[in-house]
């Protein structure tokens, strides 16, 4: 089992013959990623990858032709938005979106028909999500993976691949990983994704990873408190952050009560999470944590 994507997932890339585009493409196929399209305006009937991707013009054109049920975006900011629309109004059932710097106002009008159209979104600004062994989609690298029943969830990008580090070394594995991104309007939440990994049969335990600013942390920490029956190990970066000064992302700013990290944590802890104060302590809390 898995959340999100498997190896059966379909995989249209949009942006693909840019170079970010097909850099990224390159190492997801080489992951096992089963990518059937990629989409560029203007550029349809030519072949990316050695020719191994058809190019299409537009999602509906690459739906047609390859079934496509999965899309991930790989487009500058001033488009991203519009690409994820083109994509949920396609009938595409999740959409990732890498793009960081996507303008605020156009998530506003993205989210929304998303939305009406029940299109899961991963992202913007995010680092995808693995599912160990079946499927890359995104910028994690792959190869400090491992097979096991670990969900990971994080709002950064890097703090994921060390927690995935962290777990690999007291010998535990991951199920799926997945970055939902630190910007203020994103598709995916915490509380949507920890229901994931509670539904899965795989997943024994979940690595929660968030950030100062929001309320999205203290939101799952009381979800997990009435809801989640297996164990979450949680940590929260930016524990000496100024108030005020936007850290890092966009969404990662304190204005002051109860976003602070200090705060998460407590409330955190209040719920019944085991809460790490370092990254590095992550592996091993997580291994107690099952123990008990």
């Amino acid at each position: 089992m898995s959340i999100l994507v498997n190896k059966d997932s379909k995989v249209v890339v949009q942006g693909i013959t840019g170079s970010e585009g097909t850099f990224h493409a390159t190492q997801m196929i080489e992951y096992g990623t089963n990518i059937v399209a990629g989409v560029t305006p203007g550029k349809g009937g030519q072949t990316a990858l050695d020719s191994k991707v058809p190019v299409f013009n537009c999602v509906e054109d690459s739906i047609k032709e390859t079934g496509a049920n999965v899309s991930i975006i790989f487009v500058p900011p001033p488009y991203a938005a519009d690409a994820i629309i083109e994509a949920s109004e396609a009938g595409i059932e999740l959409v990732v979106c890498i793009t960081e710097g996507v303008p605020v106002h156009d998530m506003v009008k993205a989210k929304r028909i998303i939305d009406q159209n029940k299109t899961k979104l991963v992202g913007p600004n995010c680092p995808g999500i693995i599912t160990i062994d079946e499927c890359k989609l995104g910028i994690m690298p792959g190869f400090i993976c491992k097979k096991g029943n670990i969900g990971v969830l994080s709002k950064s990008g890097t703090l994921t691949y060390e927690a995935i580090g962290q777990l690999v070394n007291v010998g535990l594995g991951q199920t799926t990983a997945i970055g939902i991104g630190g910007d203020p309007i994103i598709g995916t939440t915490m509380i949507d994704a920890l229901k994931l990994f509670e539904e899965d049969p795989e997943t024994e335990g979940v690595v929660l990873i968030g950030e100062i600013g929001g309320q999205m942390e203290n939101d799952a920490a009381r979800w997990i408190k009435d809801n989640m029956s297996k164990p979450v190990v949680g940590f929260i970066a930016g524990q000496t952050a100024p108030p005020g000064r936007r850290m890092g992302h966009a969404g990662a700013i304190v204005s002051g009560g109860d976003d602070t990290a200090e705060a998460k944590m407590r409330i955190m802890l209040e719920c019944g999470i085991t809460v790490c104060e370092s990254v590095a302590d992550i592996g091993d809390k997580m291994k107690a944590a099952l123990q008990n």
